[in-house]
C-alpha cells in the first residue's frame, strides 16, 4: 500500500510541476489577454489575441511602450502590463490574465484521464486511460508484469471496493477499467502462483 500511495504522491507532484514551472513567452508566440478592473467597453479594446514581436515585445492599446514579454513567464508579464497601466495613469487597478496555447495544451494534458497500475510491473504509475480499456491493456500499457508478478491474482480497487482477477483467462483479460481505477499486480507467492 505505501507503494502505491508513494506513486499517487509522485504524480501528482509531475503534475503540479507543470504548472508551476511553465514555459517563458517566446518571439512570435500567440498570447490572449484579458483585462479585469476596467469600465466594460475598454476591457473590448484591450481583450483579445496578441503576437509577441520579434524584438520580444508586446504593444497594447493606450501604451506608449511596449511591454518585454519574451523570456518571461505568463504571469510575470501580466504583472508588468498592469504595472505598465498603472504608472501611465490609465487604470488605478487592473488585473491582466495572459494565456498561451501551451498553457492550453498543458491544461489538456492535466486533464487526460488515468487508471494507476501498481505493484510487481515494469512501469508502475499512472496509465492514460481510454474508453474501452481493458484491465489487460492497462496492465500491458505499465510494461506488463515483471518476472514476480502474479497475474492470477490481479487486484482491481474501484470505487473502495477491492476485486481479485485471473488475467491468464480470456474472460477476465476482457474486463473494462475506468478512470481512476487501480491496478495492483501482486508478488507471486512461494510456490510461484
Amino acid at each position: 500500500m505505501n507503494k502505491l500511495i508513494r506513486v499517487f504522491l509522485l504524480s501528482l507532484l509531475g503534475i503540479l510541476n507543470l504548472s508551476v514551472h511553465a514555459a517563458p513567452i517566446t518571439t512570435g508566440e500567440k498570447v490572449t489577454i484579458s483585462i479585469y478592473g476596467v469600465p466594460a467597453d475598454e476591457k473590448q479594446q484591450i481583450n483579445g489575441d496578441y503576437i509577441v514581436s520579434d524584438s520580444g515585445m508586446l504593444y497594447l492599446p493606450m501604451l506608449e511602450n511596449g511591454i518585454k514579454a519574451s523570456g518571461s513567464s505568463s504571469s510575470t508579464v501580466a504583472r508588468r502590463i498592469e504595472a505598465a497601466y498603472k504608472s501611465a495613469q490609465i487604470y488605478t487597478s487592473p488585473r491582466i490574465t495572459i494565456i498561451t496555447v501551451r498553457d492550453v495544451a498543458e491544461s489538456n494534458t492535466i486533464a487526460q484521464k488515468f487508471v494507476t497500475v501498481a505493484g510487481n510491473v515494469k512501469r508502475p504509475g499512472p496509465v492514460q486511460y481510454t474508453e474501452g480499456m481493458t484491465i489487460y491493456e492497462a496492465v500491458a500499457a505499465a510494461g506488463d508484469a515483471d518476472p514476480f508478478g502474479a497475474m492470477n491474482r490481479v487486484e482491481l480497487l474501484r470505487n473502495g471496493k477491492k476485486y481479485v482477477y485471473n488475467l491468464k483467462t480470456t474472460a477476465h483479460r476482457t474486463l473494462k477499467v475506468y478512470h481512476g481505477d487501480t491496478i495492483t499486480v501482486p508478488q507471486k507467492n512461494f510456490i510461484g502462483q
